[in-house]
């Protein structure tokens, strides 16, 4: 008989996500269900909004990928108004959006991920003069010495001896499915700190163009920052260089801590090829090297590849009608056209219809409504998006950075190209995809560079700011790839107001329940089949959920569960 358990909530942070699995006689994961247990409701919050303001509410849907909905939310109200951004705009979104994936990879790989495979009091067992040997054998990188090692390991000692492991608390320490020795759990704890500290130091590239991080400015029509070499008060060579500095240690820490951590600690775990799920993956793209419009100018292209056949790149079109879509069946939400209908985005509906127990959850009813998420398919098809979908049509189209990458990192742990299809293929595919990103940044600010010294400035364009000036009655789509995967914004304009606003998110389409069909989401493929040493300590299904870095506050979109309101704020 099958037995239940359950992990609520689940990500170490962004969100409440629990996850239900029903486990065999032999501790195999026969089924899962992923369900979203907070829902805020920004679609409506939009409605009856001036468009030039949503992206600064969009952009709250989240506070971890702090740029990615204001990046699609202004593309899509350009896309209705036909704004054209001037070519700096275009540059300083694309590096101010690399910016944000690398960093995110980093915090997500050290912070959110590392300590499924890193048992932390495991390293109070280690020798630092064998750490340092093991640091310098994979790295150049300089903090590698053996007293640097042993104070660090003085400094852990003292918070478990304390009783309180602080950031590291409430993990499954001395589980049966650690592998790694102590000594390179010791490496990957004192990276995991410089880490903490360095991801602070590359979003300062949002602050500079931005004016502040998390969440930074904005505007519809290009960027809201003044580019003037001869000005102290706007963006000149002096920040510039500061801005190519970060660049640079990005590019550093990237090629010489997290890059040879991932292949270290890969190469204890190669027998873990559990949770390729699906196999079918989906892009939008993004990084224009032109207009939005020229999907041929994205560096990263868009596609979907189904049943893992590289062979075969298919097209992609959001505004087709018959491509996406999101269902309710499963979901709390209900439509007036039948829950078990697909319905566009740009014909979405948010109204909540909550039927489910009073929470806490003691028990589910999975053959009916089960999760705040609704549930998107691309040609009826359940897909998962995010940096393996992206490596892959990557590798499928010959990109030469992400092939040579990919085979580097293949050959290094002595794989094949199927261990992509997994859990740990996920995690190696954010490594390999961050490499490329940092490379973005590096890309962009040399453009940017070249266009100054062409002397131009122009940041914005305001010709078609004034609503007297737009149609009474126009639809418009924005996209780009956040660290999670696609994301798009749906909007819908009448009489110089917002009349509809859609969302689908990349933890929407991962984390979403069943359809109408019974067919699972990403999260819930992934997870079946999957050995588990203790049910009781889960750390198997922590693993594969994490590696798709799950955000719920982004899927869930704060009314309680009787529609009450919690909380009002008042701007005076």
């Amino acid at each position: 008989m099958a037995k239940k358990i359950v992990v609520d909530p689940i990500p170490r942070i962004e969100g409440h996500l629990r996850i239900e699995a029903q486990v065999g006689e032999n501790n195999v994961i026969e089924d899962a269900f992923s369900t979203g247990t907070m829902w805020r409701g920004i679609e409506l919050i939009l409605k009856g909004r001036d468009p030039r303001d949503a992206w600064a509410f969009a952009e709250r849907i989240c506070g971890v990928c702090t740029t990615v909905h204001a990046l699609a939310s202004v593309r899509c109200v350009e896309d209705a108004l036909g704004i054209v951004i001037p070519d700096n705009a275009r540059i300083i979104r694309n590096l101010m959006n690399a910016t944000q994936q690398t960093q995110d990879h980093l915090v997500h790989f050290y912070h959110l991920h590392a300590l499924d495979w890193v048992d932390v009091v495991s390293a109070l067992k280690a020798d630092p003069k064998e750490t340092s040997r093991i640091a310098q054998s994979i790295s150049s990188w300089p903090k590698s010495s053996p007293g640097y090692f042993n104070d660090l390991q003085q400094r852990l000692t003292g918070f478990v001896e304390s009783g309180q492991l602080g950031i590291f608390s409430n993990g499954y320490w001395g589980h049966s499915a650690y592998k790694l020795p102590p000594e390179v759990n010791l490496l990957a704890v004192a990276h995991y700190l410089e880490a903490l500290e360095f991801q602070k130091e590359i979003v300062k590239i949002h602050t500079v163009f931005g004016g502040k991080n998390p969440h930074p400015n904005y505007l519809v029509g290009g960027m809201a920052c003044a580019i003037d070499p001869s000005r102290d008060t706007a963006i000149n060579m002096e920040t510039l260089s500061m801005v190519k500095k970060i660049i640079d240690d990005t590019m550093t820490f990237i090629d010489q801590v997290y890059i040879p951590d991932l292949i270290a600690i890969a190469g204890f775990y190669k027998d873990w090829l559990y949770g390729g799920g699906l196999g079918n993956y989906l892009c939008y793209g993004d990084f224009p090297e032109r207009s939005l419009e020229d999907t041929s100018s994205l560096l990263w292209p868009r596609g979907a590849i189904l049943n893992r056949d590289l062979s075969t790149i298919y097209d992609v079109d959001p505004r087709d009608m018959n491509q996406v879509t999101e269902e309710v069946s499963h979901s709390w939400y209900s439509y007036s056209s039948g829950d078990d209908k697909g319905l566009h985005p740009w014909q979405g509906e948010t109204t909540p219809n909550y039927t489910g127990p009073k929470p806490p959850f003691e028990h589910l009813d999975h053959e009916k409504k089960y999760s705040w998420l609704k549930t998107p398919r691309w040609n009826n098809h359940p897909m998962e998006v995010g940096p393996l979908a992206r490596v892959l049509l990557q590798y499928a189209k010959g990109d030469p950075m992400i092939k040579d990458t990919v085979n580097m990192v293949l050959g290094t742990l002595d794989v094949g190209p199927e261990a992509l299809y997994s859990t740990l293929g996920r995690t190696a595919a954010r490594g390999i995809e961050c490499r490329q990103t940092a490379g973005f940044m590096l890309h962009f600010y040399n453009e940017l560079i070249d266009n100054i010294k062409k002397g131009d400035y122009k940041t914005a364009n305001t010709e078609l700011w004034e609503p007297s000036s737009w149609p009474s009655d126009v639809k418009g789509f924005g996209y780009t790839e956040a660290p999670r995967g696609a994301l798009g914004h749906w909007v819908h304009i009448k009489n110089e107001k917002i009349e509809d606003y859609q969302i689908v998110v990349p933890s929407t389409w991962n984390a979403s329940p069943r359809d109408a069909e019974g067919k699972v989401g990403a999260y819930e493929s992934a997870l079946r089949g999957t050995p588990m040493a203790d049910p009781e300590k889960p750390l198997e299904l922590l693993r594969t959920v994490h590696s798709f870095d799950p955000c719920l506050a982004c899927a869930s979109h704060v009314f309680d569960m009787n529609g009450n309101e919690i909380t009002k704020v008042t701007i005076v």
